[in-house]
């Protein structure tokens, strides 16, 4: 028998836990047909990968590439990755179900709340859909490199059934609302929604200032979603919350739990706060109890710090008038030359004095300029720490280092999980995925897209946060089985040939890159990797050597594992 592709002399991280083992895999059809010693075998296509890791390809439980995919089916950052399987429609942040009239407004929804302009996304979708299946269907014929899977979105659906009192705090659905509400919900995820997703985050704002659709949502709506949930795609379907724990963290708590009780796997997004064990021991323990009897819980959470990435290509830390000037200035050049000139970095150093910066130095981290970034893990090079050594204030010294550096250096703000010890213990926990990559979202601030990269190099390989197999299992199996995938996320004979060959030693994610590809020329991050030898969506390689290779075998999954 001739093979369509062998992987021949590898380390196999099966997904599972269990301990790595050397075996060639076998792929035909784009289906894994052998694991074992091979031999000889004869193949349409052999990857010698002694030396190297053949994991599962990576799940990445929280994207926003809804829109991306529309025009960029190669789903980069994300496909540089690992990443094989992406769940779309996080957040309520959705474009379906939606009647003609309301289509605008998601878009416009969509550019507030995830930084993706509005006519970026009317002019790069077809907008050929009305219910979430058609929706799905036309995902499905922009030939997607990753398969995708997609949650019906509460902002859509809300505002679909309310108009625009949907914003408007205090008021609720009437019972007929209620009812579009729930039926929509019903028939969106019958029509092949892995669940439902919303957002209750403070920071999630419309552009007139009000708050998503769905934030202000009371618990007669919510439990009457998680019902239709269940009712639509059986017990273990997806109930997704970005989560207000800011000021409702009791009133969150208790709508997780009962979505659990009433047969939604719920999944949060969460992290470790900087007091005691951030908060650790308390989500360990609710997540444990929840995931007791039948019930489903999981919490999701970011790799490493995050926030912004500062510099002059889009995002600064100012907020006066010089800065505005010197942002319209074309380019990063033109920027640059304009700081060099004594009277312009005079008035610049000034003005900033007096009004401060917009974020904490101590949470400004410069990220260098080498091929890969220094995210200063052992927190020993913030702002602060830098300009007191240098003997001066921090806004001198941020200007200096953005001449010095021509420009081209990024400034990583710590935003959120930067209490590193706490956030790691949280990543530990029995229940918790460390797998929020936020793909398609805030792309022109910052870009957390390599997060998978990031944990198995330099929170894996370099610091032991997990064991090599934990970690691949979290990223594979593990939100495999969150989504209910169906022959997915291990490696096994029969199993969709969903793979990667990794050259471990090596693995390493790039500095973050500025461009213009996106339409109407916007801007955003995207970051390369190195040390993924190839990446394999049902049987194809997709990305070879940080090169794409054309194919877009990716699908559109509709179909999952229930009670």
């Amino acid at each position: 028998m001739v093979h369509d592709l062998i992987i021949s002399g590898g380390t196999v991280v099966d997904g599972s836990g269990a301990e790595p083992v050397k075996a060639d895999v076998a792929v035909d059809g784009g289906r894994i047909t052998r694991i074992g010693d091979l031999g000889d075998a004869e193949a349409g296509r052999r990857i010698d990968a002694a030396g190297q890791l053949v994991t599962p390809g990576f799940v990445d439980l929280h994207t926003h590439l809804d829109a991306q995919v529309g025009w960029d089916p190669e789903m980069r950052s994300s496909s540089y990755h690992g990443v094989t399987t992406a769940l779309i429609g996080n957040c309520g942040v959705t474009f379906a179900p939606v009647g003609e009239k309301n289509r605008r407004y998601l878009a416009e929804l969509m550019e507030a709340v995830e930084d993706i302009a509005a006519d970026a996304i009317m002019d790069g979708l077809p907008w050929d859909w009305t219910s979430y299946g058609e929706y799905l269907d036309t995902v499905q014929a922009l030939q997607p490199a990753l398969n995708v899977v997609g949650l019906a979105g509460h902002s859509a659906i809300r505002f679909e059934a309310m108009g625009d009192k949907s914003m408007d705090e205090g008021v609720q659905a009437s019972d007929e609302e209620l009812e579009t509400i729930t039926r929509l919900v019903r028939e969106s995820v019958e029509q092949g929604a892995v669940g439902f997703s919303t957002s209750r985050f403070l920071g999630h704002k419309v552009p007139d200032g009000r708050l998503t659709p769905g934030t202000w949502a009371d618990a007669r709506e919510t439990e009457a979603i998680q019902k239709a949930i269940v009712e639509g795609g059986g017990a273990g379907s997806l109930f997704q919350v970005a989560p207000d724990f800011g000021s409702r963290f009791d009133i969150e708590m208790q709508m997780f739990e009962t979505g659990a009780e009433q047969g939604c796997h719920v999944m949060f997004s969460g992290g470790a706060g900087p007091k005691g064990d951030g908060g650790v021991s308390r989500f360990s323990e609710f997540l444990a109890r929840n995931n007791e009897g039948g019930r489903r819980m999981t919490g999701i959470c970011h790799t490493r710090p995050s926030g912004a990435m500062f510099g002059l290509a889009q995002a600064i830390p100012f907020r006066n008038t010089p800065w505005k000037e010197l942002m319209e200035l074309p380019d990063i050049a033109a920027r640059i030359e304009a700081l060099r000139d004594p009277a312009t970095k005079a008035r610049l150093i000034e003005r900033s004095l007096e009004t401060g910066m917009t974020v904490n130095p101590e949470q400004l981290h410069p990220m260098g300029t080498d091929i890969n970034p220094d995210y200063d893990l052992d927190n020993r090079n913030n702002l602060q720490q830098l300009a007191e050594a240098a003997g001066q204030h921090p806004v001198e010294y941020y200007i200096e280092r953005l001449i010095e550096t021509e420009g081209r250096e990024l400034w990583n703000y710590w935003a959120f999980g930067g209490h590193l010890e706490n956030q790691w213990n949280y990543m530990r926990m029995p229940h918790c995925v460390p797998m929020l990559a936020d793909a398609g979202a805030h792309v022109g601030v910052f870009t957390d897209t390599d997060s998978p990269t990031f944990l198995l190099s330099e929170l894996t390989r370099d610091r032991g946060v997990y064991s090599l197999e934990e970690a691949v299992h979290r990223i594979t199996g593990k939100s495999a089985e969150v989504l209910g995938l169906k022959e997915r996320g291990l490696i096994r004979e029969g199993w969709h040939a969903d793979l990667n060959v990794i050259d471990y030693e090596n693995l390493a994610t790039c500095q973050p890159e500025y461009v213009n590809d996106f339409p109407h020329n916007g801007g955003r991050f995207i970051v390369k990797s190195q040390g993924y030898t190839a990446t394999i969506v049902g049987g194809e390689i997709i990305v070879e050597n940080a090169v794409y290779t054309g194919k877009r075998p990716g699908l559109v999954i509709r179909e999952f594992a229930r009670d």
